[in-house]
């Protein structure tokens, strides 16, 4: 339970400019603090909880950071908390609804944007949940005991992109937020343990001990240096670890006292919330999944947190959120995440069992699907038949997306990094899609309207087909390239106390699941799922995915979380002269004027359908004149 509220900052935002007839909103800044029963039976989950230090209550404390935007007068609220699971510290709805920019401390004009969670009154809400994180940037983190005496193994991937001799012992993966690295509690451990794959569907291989060494407790070196895009993983022992699923409670435990703890405890939202939602993107949506199948959205009292959860970009996979030594930012098929079960009906058993069950959206990009396991969630474990989501959850394909939505004109390569992939990056915008699917949960669950059906590709409509049928028509276009592997969870056995959050490694392997993507249309671009405007009045292929550049290494391997554009020829002869098997821009509009009345034609399909909102009508037209303009710009 969170025992208190320590404010460092409060303070109204944009000098009191008004949010529609919501009027202004105001931030709280501080620290909040929790002690939470181990004995409780939703609380033994946690591993390693039982060997936390306790107060004199019996009771574990930890504490974390905490971030709050609502409403100056709560009465022109909608009496709403919309709860984000920060993204590796940092903060996500206002990127993806308010389609701004990614600020830690949201204060200027930009960093608002168009308001959409404002003008209808949300109260926003912040807590951290990551113990591995540093403090820095603004990123929010949260302070764990550790369960001291224990010593194990752990183990860390590492995928470098350019040749280095030395790497830390840590997620890296995201550079403006790196995780603190882990540290060995021997450099010279002859049981550590260093292996390598060339690419995603290499033979494992040991790599001898004498050519590699720890120099210090946190770092790795290798003789000759790292492969770029060669996949490593490196066992040591570690001691100490983090309880890091009390991250689990941290984000439970504080939606409930800002949902009904009164104004004599600090909470600043006392009395003004009717519901609370739930959002995670990416890694804590992948956070949200695994909080949702231990049953952590219950509180304490046996009350349930959350009216409605929507888990976005986070596949079928969960993560190492619960796990002794675990790395909450690992994303990694080999790990802990990546175990059943996949879809609804194993996933929220617990749930189900209660009695007591949130509404659920479940959204994904094409990435998702094309990383090999996000289609896992609607078939069955041998990827014979299709599994319809339950009556209380809604999945959804947002067709021919990427990770994130990608700027016009898409991202410049940039070399050296990783952020560099064989073709154009996508530049199809989700976000309009995604208001409108806070809409659609908001009336589900507030007012009983039923949503639109769930939309993904299915096997019984023949919709879904397997990655690999699909390569013949990606040569075709000039310029394209096919991913030459595809990656796909295995079957994996940590153990008999993986459950528990205690593993073996390195796991049993088994045969991979089987997996589907969308099938496509004459152009490229994907069927099933929601459709958005840049699919139904199309000027390129859009793809989920895109190959690695031959720079970073591994090309042939799916990029991390980038998908492509590839743009139609302007005119016939520019096709004709390339191959293009596709129709040119010309032969399908004729000017720009009769393009973008197609595009407001196709969104007021979407409209209609509700999967798109009245007042994006002109935000999306808009883009797609950006878009027209930046095609018609791009050489031959």
């Amino acid at each position: 339970m969170l025992t208190a509220l320590e404010i460092q900052r409060r303070e109204v935002v944009l000098d009191g400019e008004s949010f529609g007839d919501v009027g202004p909103y105001e931030k709280i800044v501080g620290t909040v603090r929790f002690a939470a029963d181990p004995e409780h039976p939703l609380h033994r989950q946690i591993t390693d909880i039982g060997l936390a230090q306790k107060n004199a209550q019996g009771r574990v404390e930890f504490s974390g950071d905490f971030y709050l935007l609502k409403p100056v007068y709560p009465g022109k609220g909608n009496r709403r908390l919309l709860f984000d699971v920060p993204n590796r510290g940092r903060k996500s709805t206002l990127g993806l609804f308010n389609s701004t920019p990614r600020s830690p401390d949201p204060t200027a004009q930009q960093d608002f944007g168009s308001g959409f969670l404002m003008r209808r009154g949300y109260i926003l809400a912040w807590a951290g949940w990551q113990a591995d994180l540093p403090r820095q940037d603004g990123v929010m983190a949260l302070d764990v005991p550790r369960a001291k005496g224990i010593t194990d193994f752990m183990r860390v991937e590492l995928r470098p992109h350019t040749r280095v001799a030395r790497l830390p012992l840590g997620d890296r993966s995201h550079v403006t937020c790196p995780s603190i690295p882990q540290a060995t509690i021997d450099v010279d451990d002859a049981q550590a343990r260093l292996t390598v794959r060339e690419h995603s569907r290499a033979p494992v291989i040991e790599v001898p001990r004498s050519a590699w060494r720890f120099p210090d407790p946190e770092h790795i070196e290798l003789q000759g240096g790292f492969t770029p895009g060669a996949i490593y993983s490196v066992v040591f022992r570690a001691a100490d670890p983090p309880i890091i699923g009390l991250g689990f409670l941290a984000i439970r435990d504080t939606a409930a006292w800002l949902r009904w703890a009164p104004a004599s405890s600090g909470n600043p939202c006392a009395g003004e919330l009717e519901r609370a939602y739930l959002y995670g993107q990416s890694q804590n949506g992948r956070f949200v999944r695994q909080m949702l199948y231990m049953g952590l959205d219950e509180d304490e009292q046996g009350r349930m947190v959350f009216d409605g959860v929507m888990s976005h970009i986070a596949g079928a996979r969960r993560g190492e959120f619960n796990l002794r030594f675990g790395q909450p930012s690992l994303l990694s098929s080999l790990s802990v995440g990546s175990l059943e079960p996949f879809n609804d009906a194993g996933l929220y058993e617990r749930l189900i069992r209660r009695g007591r069950v949130p509404r659920i959206f479940t959204t994904n990009s094409s990435w998702e699907y094309w990383r090999g396991d996000a289609s896992l969630i609607h078939t069955d474990i041998a990827g014979a038949r299709d599994a319809e989501p339950p009556e209380f959850a809604r999945t959804y394909l947002l067709a021919g997306t990427q990770h994130t939505t990608g700027p016009i004109p898409p991202l410049p390569a940039e070399p050296n990094t990783g952020n560099r992939g064989h073709h154009r990056f996508n530049i199809v915008d989700d976000r309009p899609l995604m208001r409108s699917a806070l809409v659609n949960l908001d009336r589900w669950v507030s007012e009983g309207i039923e949503p639109p059906a769930s939309a993904f590709p299915r096997l019984s409509d023949g919709t879904a087909v397997e990655p690999e049928s699909l390569a013949g028509f990606f040569r075709k276009i000039p310029g394209a390239r096919a991913l030459e592997r595809i990656d796909r969870p295995v079957r994996l056995n940590f153990g008999a106390e993986a459950e528990r959050g205690i593993v073996i490694y390195p796991p049993e392997t088994g045969a991979p699941y089987p997996s589907y993507v969308s099938k496509l249309d004459a152009d490229g671009n994907e069927v099933a799922g929601i459709r958005a405007p840049e699919l139904r009045a199309p000027l390129a292929t859009f793809m989920g995915w895109n190959s690695r550049h031959a720079e970073n290494g591994a090309p042939g391997d799916i990029m991390l979380m980038m998908g492509s554009t590839l743009p139609f020829a302007r005119t016939r002869e520019e096709r004709e002269r390339s191959g293009d098997p596709r129709l040119s821009v010309v032969e399908r509009y004729p000017s720009k004027a009769a393009y973008l009345e197609r595009v407001r034609e196709a969104t007021r399909t979407l409209i209609a359908a509700r999967h798109a909102l009245l007042e994006d009508l002109e935000v999306i037209v808009d883009r797609a004149s950006q878009r027209w303009d930046w095609v018609q710009s791009l050489t031959s």
